[in-house]
């Protein structure tokens, strides 16, 4: 297949549904594709601009990405050297603009500034763009191997600045293609891509009416629409009219109910109250699926405990742990939190309440909730029921919760807000880790280990926000602070 249609090999099919006694893999990342526009300037070596779209292509390729990239056929070496160049270009990556998820400039030589700049002016794909440098070699330094890349960066940024385009960088100036640093930019600028086109794309179902007294949930969905990020809404009497037409043995509710049973231990879980978690399961599945969502935030405290007789904690945490995560309490900037670190990282991320101090580390939190953690966040969990609401309603009401230690390891957390008064998504990322310290606690939780707590705590105090935070594991932060800020203009900390 011609590489300017586009380069690829067949993405591997899903996995099928695992046992419950191991943790699953996370389902496999979306294919990305990546427009390749290779910069060059005429009176520059060709050679190098030839070879160097060669290496390049070959190593996106090889790293798992499709790449849409002229030919040698379309342009001279099949790079962009004039406004014509420019021209062909663009068009190709209009052709191919609902599959680009971002842009790689790569300068094998000085390139030709104004021509990079004109190219992406007239494609005008909105995507992340990365721009990157070929090393010159000590040896090689004749007129006949000179790159000069590491200067040509310089003009290729300016122009884009002037343009009013905005592009990220490689963390060294200039790197090799098959270098382990230009390895770790790639993985890096990929989960940008995912972040960017995720959130710009995203339809959330908010599934009832936010507890009363959780005020703290609170959020503009205008805000979130004039960010690309659609809500659709359900009330919880329809779920439950649904739910009420449903036979015990019907199709969706016995398959459901499989991958339950399939999914965590149920031991001492009355059958019935499975049951009942399967109908709503799978009529949540149902509707998710007519009204086009893929992420979502449902009603808990305590509607349906009182009047339906279960959590839906564990058919929550399914969701989560398949990678469309699910909040509670109808937290949906909570979910769009848990959704960056999932586009981020491409594992499951978890809503969680910064809840408690741990001892007297000024560094340690304990991190809890109820729970509806993914499985993918412990070693060991089991089906419970929920301690809290039990006293109020009853056990008999509150069976569902995900009840587990959080597994050690690195991890990311972030939180997002919309602020009324100034019309902005706000919040915070940052990294730290889940520890090995010993918890005896109920529900799902984890101590948490960050750098400057302390600070971190005062800043969500000092500028109200929620006790709700996404976290997940992988050290994805810089990622997600790159998508929100420098693509998405939402006002974000990046804490360290």
């Amino acid at each position: 297949m011609a590489l300017h249609q586009i380069q690829s090999k067949s993405a591997a099919k899903a996995a099928k549904a695992k046992s419950a006694k191991p943790t699953p893999p996370a389902p496999p990342r979306e294919r990305l594709t990546l427009g390749l526009l290779v910069g060059s300037r005429g009176f520059f070596p060709g050679h190098l601009a030839s070879s160097g779209r060669e290496e390049m292509t070959a190593r996106l390729t090889k790293a798992g990405y499709d790449v849409v990239v002229l030919t040698p056929a379309d342009t001279t070496h099949g790079a962009v050297q004039t406004r014509a160049d420019a021209k062909k270009c663009a068009a190709l990556f209009n052709a191919n603009r609902g599959k680009i998820a971002g842009v790689i400039i790569t300068l094998p030589n000085f390139g030709d500034e104004a021509a990079i700049g004109d190219t992406l002016r007239l494609a005008n794909l909105n995507v992340p763009v990365l721009v990157h440098a070929w090393a010159d070699e000590t040896g090689k330094m004749g007129i006949d191997n000179r790159r000069d890349s590491f200067c040509g960066k310089m003009s290729a940024c300016n122009v884009l600045t002037q343009y009013g385009i905005p592009y990220s960088l490689t963390s060294l100036h200039t790197e090799h293609p098959s270098s382990p640093a230009f390895a770790r930019d790639l993985d890096w600028f990929a989960a940008v891509c995912r972040v960017v086109r995720g959130m710009r794309s995203a339809r959330i179902g908010a599934i009832g009416a936010r507890p009363a007294a959780f005020k703290t949930v609170r959020y503009s969905e205008k805000i979130l629409e004039a960010n690309g990020i659609a809500v659709e809404p359900i009330d919880l009497s329809e779920i439950l009219g649904r739910v009420d037409r449903l036979k015990d043995n019907d199709a969706a509710t016995k398959r459901k109910l499989e991958q339950m049973i399939e999914y965590v231990p149920t031991e001492g879980i009355p059958h019935s109250a499975l049951v009942k978690m399967a109908k709503l399961g799978s009529v949540i599945d149902g509707w998710m699926a007519e009204a086009d969502v893929t992420i979502s935030a449902v009603q808990c405290w305590t509607s349906l405990e009182e009047f339906f007789g279960v959590v839906p904690c564990t058919i929550m945490s399914m969701m989560s742990n398949e990678l469309l995560p699910s909040a509670c309490e109808v937290d949906v900037c909570g979910t769009m939190s848990m959704y960056a670190l999932t586009l981020a990282s491409g594992t499951p991320a978890a809503l969680l309440d910064w809840n408690n101090n741990y001892g007297d580390d000024p560094n340690k939190a304990v991190c809890f909730h109820c729970s509806n953690l993914p499985k993918a966040f412990f070693n060991d969990v089991k089906m419970d029921y929920q301690e809290i609401i039990a006293g109020t309603v009853g056990k008999e009401n509150t069976f569902g919760t995900m009840v587990g230690k959080v597994k050690a390891g690195p991890m990311s957390f972030a939180r997002f807000s919309t602020d009324d008064r100034t019309g902005k998504i706000r919040g915070y990322v940052g990294e730290g880790k889940f520890t090995n310290d010993p918890l005896k606690t109920f529900g799902g939780a984890g101590v948490v280990e960050i750098p400057r707590l302390q600070d971190l705590l005062h800043h969500i105090c000092a500028n109200g926000f929620e006790h709700h935070v996404a976290g997940g594991f992988g050290l994805v932060a810089d990622a997600v602070y790159e998508a929100t800020t420098r693509y998405l203009g939402w006002d974000i900390l990046r804490h360290r």
